[in-house]
Parts: C-alpha cells; structure tokens; sequence
C-alpha cells in the first residue's frame, strides 16, 4: 500500500460561526489536516496502490494545484514517476512548490485546467500513463474515507446536511457514493442531504440544475480566486447531479465577497483553510436564509484544504487589497481584517498599539 498515513482528520465544532448563522450543532470536517494538505490524498492512496500494482512506471494528472501535489507525493512514495499538467498563471505557487519538491516534470500550459485535462486524456491513449484524476474510480473510491469518517466521529448518528465545495465534482461523488452505501448497508438510519457550493465564476454545476435540469452539462469560463474550484468543465457533474437527488440535497452559487468573509470568519475560530472550502459556510448562509437549513439542524461544513495552499489570498484580503469593495470606506469585509502594524523597535509604540487594539474591541 502506498501510504503517508492520511485519513483521521479532526472535526471541528465552529462556535462562532454557529452563533453567527443561529445553527446550534455546527462542524467542520478539516481535509487540511491531511499529509499534502488537501482531500486529494485519501483518493490517492487507492489510485496510486494500483497504479504501482498494474506496474506503471508513470502517473499523470490535470491540476489547479492540489491533486498535483497529491499524485506528486504519492507517486514519489511508491517509486513512480509523475507529469503534473497545470494551467500557467492560474495556480497558486504554494501548491505548484509541492509537485516541484516531490520531483514531478511539471509542465504549465498556455490554457485553463479544462484544457489541460482535455490534453491529458488525448496523452493517455498514446503512452502508457495512468491518469489519476477525479474520474479515476479508485480516486473516488478512497475519498469515501471522509465520510465514514465522519459518521464515526458523530457516533454514527447521521448530521441533516453536509455541505461541500464544487469544483471538478469527484468530491461531492464519492462522498455521497458512501452515505448511499453506508445507508443501505444500515449504519446509519437516515440520509443527510448533500449539498455542493460553487463560486460564482465557476457555477457550471449550478446553472446545470438551474437551466438545464440537469440533463445538459452547461459548461462557464471558470475564473474565481478559489483557484481549487476554478473549473468551468467538471468531469463527475453526472455524479454529483445523482447524489444530490439521491440526497434530497441542492446546490447554490456564492461570490468572491461572500468567500473572502466566510474565510475570514473561519479564521476567527483559529482554524484556516483555502479560500474553496470557505464557500461551504458562505453557502450555508444563503441556505439558512432559503428556509433549507434549519437552525435546529445538525450541518458538517467539509474543508477541503489546508489556509497555506493559497497565502496569497489571505495576505491580499488583510492587506486590504484583494476586492474592490475592501477600499471603500466602511466596507463590511474591513471588519474582519487584520493587517500587520509596522512600528519603531519601542516599548511605547507596542504599549500604544495594544491600548488601540483594546479600545477596538470594546
């Protein structure tokens, strides 16, 4: 088994974002715990043992960064060689610094993640590399691990909702995959309604069930500064589109405002996370404000990757210039920014900025 002993991450209890949004039980289930800080890794556990079982010598992905270091790591710890496609300029170096470090041939294309999936399935045919994307099923299979996981830690007592972030959609599959399974098989009673969040700039899944029914994949120029769920062309919408009726779940759209606060709000309970797993509580607003969540409701927010995927983001958001509506004046974003203070080496400039902080806070 090719193995960074992944899996066991923590779930997290958000007491003031519960007291924010009036749901009493509300969890976060932190994928960022994970050996290469994202979701990713309890798929490529399974993809990657067969990989190594069927004797490939090579492994390849299509990545906005994640799964690249994944599959880098894993190929890494199995003896294989990995190619890392990404789209050149839309990655964030943090992830693209891990495929380098564990010794991924890294190539950035001039075109977006959909393009450089499409050129990977094209490779594939003509060499013998093993594509260990989302629409591998043992990818899929191995990220169920998050939701028997998390029925365990609950004591196998199903939550209401379970909320989880919408990119390439290979998530949101499996782990309804696994409720299905687990119901049927009887370890828990009941469903929880599985719910997928998208940002606005890559709502292809969302406009799919808004326009189309479901029945056409209405594929979007992606662009959001979640760089993890900017895809304009997921590969397991039929998937995700069957959970989420299967569930009695639903699907909503957020903006980069509404990310950028729910990040920071996540923040606030010391736990960070990148700016695609915030939308999960930015979309948990807009449910509670549609009268599908509940207050009396048990909800589990899925964090599908570590806050130091994407230091950018949050740097630029404290700075105070990742949004336009950060530099108007009273912009409810500025509330919770927290930029750094930059002071003579005194004990008189300290002292004075920590009377400040406690005036503020008064």
């Amino acid at each position: 088994m090719v193995s960074l002993r992944e899996g066991n991450t923590p779930l997290y209890d958000l007491p003031q974002c519960s007291r924010r949004t009036g749901i009493r039980r509300l969890y976060a289930k932190h994928q960022g715990a994970n050996p290469t800080g994202s979701f990713k890794d309890t798929g490529m556990t399974v993809a990657a043992t067969f990989a190594r079982e069927a004797g490939y010598q090579w492994v390849a992905c299509a990545s906005t960064g994640n799964t690249s270091a994944s599959m880098a790591a894993y190929a890494a710890r199995g003896g294989m060689r990995s190619l890392v496609m990404v789209p050149e300029g839309k990655i964030s170096w943090s992830k693209l610094s891990q495929a380098l470090d564990y010794g991924a041939l890294t190539c950035q294309l001039r075109t977006d993640f959909d393009g450089c999936l499409r050129l990977l399935q094209e490779l594939v045919k003509r060499a013998p590399v093993y594509q260990l994307n989302s629409i591998n099923p043992f990818r899929l299979e191995g990220q169920k691990t998050l939701a028997l996981e998390l029925l365990e830690q609950l004591d196998w007592q199903a939550p209401d909702h379970i909320i989880v972030p919408g990119g390439n959609l290979g998530n949101s599959s499996a782990i309804g995959k696994a409720l299905l399974e687990m119901h049927e098989a009887g370890l828990i009673g009941r469903l929880p309604k599985l719910s997928v969040i998208q940002a606005e700039g890559a709502n292809a899944l969302f406009r799919t069930l808004r326009e189309a029914d479901g029945k056409r994949l209405i594929s979007v120029h992606a662009e959001t500064r979640a760089t993890a769920i900017r895809i304009g062309n997921p590969a397991s919408w039929q998937k995700a589109v069957k959970v989420l009726r299967a569930t009695g779940g639903t699907c909503e759209e957020v903006s980069e405002t509404e990310i950028a606060q729910a990040k920071a709000e996540i923040g606030a309970e010391g736990i960070g996370c990148e700016p695609a797993s915030a939308v999960t509580l930015a979309g948990l607003k807009k449910l509670i404000q549609q009268g599908f969540v509940q207050a009396d409701e048990t909800v589990v927010l899925v964090l599908t990757g570590n806050l130091l995927k994407d230091p950018d983001f949050t740097m630029e958001f404290h700075r105070g210039d990742l949004l336009p509506e950060q530099t108007r004046d009273g912009g409810a974003l500025n509330a919770y920014r927290h930029p750094p203070v930059v002071l003579d080496a005194s004990l008189d400039a300290v002292l004075h900025v920590l009377d400040q902080a406690e005036k503020k806070d008064r």
